[in-house]
């Protein structure tokens, strides 16, 4: 399993979010990406053994393109969470989403 995974539920349906591309970034430059399968997760973010040193990194997800699929205009086209690293253990970003907002928190 990937060092940083993600989940996103569209908590307005109840569901999880299947086909938001995501990027994982770190100054600007993409470090890793893909898209949400049916359990709107991604695994494997990062090449399988990669381990990133602690340091701020941000999510980049295209939120507006899930949303037109659904015949949507969401408020927010993208979600952008920057966070920080302090050690190469196992970090989970989960989005909790809907057409006009969104939370996040550290997951395990």
């Amino acid at each position: 399993m990937s060092q940083i995974t993600t989940h996103v539920l569209d908590t307005s349906l109840g569901k999880p979010a299947q086909g938001i591309a995501i990027r994982l970034e770190q100054n600007r430059k993409t470090i890793g990406q893909g898209f949400t399968d049916a359990d709107g997760r991604i695994n494997g973010l990062l090449p399988e053994g990669t381990s990133l040193p602690p340091g701020e990194y941000q999510m980049v997800f295209e939120t507006g393109g899930y949303f037109q699929k659904q015949g949507l205009t969401g408020f927010y086209p993208k979600v952008v969470i920057h966070f920080s690293t302090s050690d190469e253990s196992h970090y989970h970003i989960p989005l909790l989403l809907t057409p006009f907002g969104y939370s996040t928190y550290r997951g395990s």
